[in-house]
């Protein structure tokens, strides 16, 4: 938010330099790599912070959609808030969406439309926990933190008659045993120490929720972009998607094209307001 301001009110670099350096104790070189990072993001797009979710709208490569919700609330709140915001869109639209996390944003992904801010609104403290636990259900993140609860109380054996049971044969008998106890009872003990541990220790649902009434209250204001290169903060996370695919050698240079394209869509601003 301060350094938000700053860029708005048009300080001087060597003014918003020396708040880096005594806010942050990192040396020049850093300073300069902050201070050219929120640059690029402000004269782009515009700088989220803790007042303002900023949700950027991007069409990639074969048409595929991208809603990037710059999130700054650190890793395991930003996942929860992925995971519920991603099953209301889902299961509005019917289909198939994608999700990567960072500590400092989440994308939802899909080849059509997915009404993935009006899915965020639907969302609210009191149905938030309801929502996140039923987005577990068939998901690798419950049934590894089930495997380690029924290791624990004993429902699964490690080892049985002299037998170490392999990492293997553990999995698939905790996959079998929780689906036969969700249908069974949905609030059996272990399945429900299975969903806190996911929701409390693996996620950080206690902060998400609190997020969720910042914008409930209005508290939070929520800012739309549409973007036709992902902005300087999204980039990275949009882009892993692409780097998978490509080969070693290709990585850098397609990092170092993107980044270049946006260079060049701010470069006049950059000339005539910064330097």
């Amino acid at each position: 938010y301060i350094l938000e301001s700053k860029f708005q009110y048009g300080r001087f670099k060597e003014e918003i330099m020396e708040f880096l350096h005594e806010y942050l104790y990192v040396d020049e070189f850093a300073a300069k790599s902050i201070y050219e990072y929120f640059n690029e993001q402000f004269l782009y797009a515009q700088i989220p912070h803790n007042q303002k979710l900023l949700v950027e709208y991007y069409t990639g490569f074969g048409g595929r959609k991208f809603v990037v919700f710059h999130s700054l609330f650190g890793r395991k709140t930003n996942d929860a808030l992925a995971r519920a915001v991603a099953y209301v869109a889902s299961d509005r639209n019917k289909r198939n969406i994608k999700i990567s996390i960072t500590d400092n944003g989440f994308y939802l992904s899909s080849e059509g439309k997915m009404g993935a801010l009006e899915a965020l609104k639907r969302l609210n403290p009191n149905n938030f926990e309801n929502i996140l636990i039923r987005s577990l259900d068939k998901t690798e993140t419950l049934a590894s933190r089930f495997r380690h609860c029924a290791g624990r109380s004993l429902m699964t054996l490690r080892r049985y008659k002299g037998h170490e049971k392999s990492v293997g044969s553990q999995q698939v008998r905790g996959k079998i045993l929780l689906k036969y106890i969700q249908e069974m009872d949905n609030n059996f003990p272990i399945l429900k120490e299975s969903r806190r541990e996911a929701t409390e220790d693996y996620m950080d649902i206690k902060n998400a929720k609190r997020v969720i009434s910042w914008i409930s209250s209005g508290e939070m204001e929520i800012k739309t972009i549409n973007t036709i290169i992902p902005s300087p903060f999204a980039f990275n996370l949009v882009s892993q998607g692409y780097l998978e695919v490509l080969k070693q050698n290709d990585k850098s240079e397609f990092t170092k094209r993107m980044h270049r394209a946006i260079i060049e869509k701010i470069k006049e601003q950059m000339e005539n307001d910064y330097y």
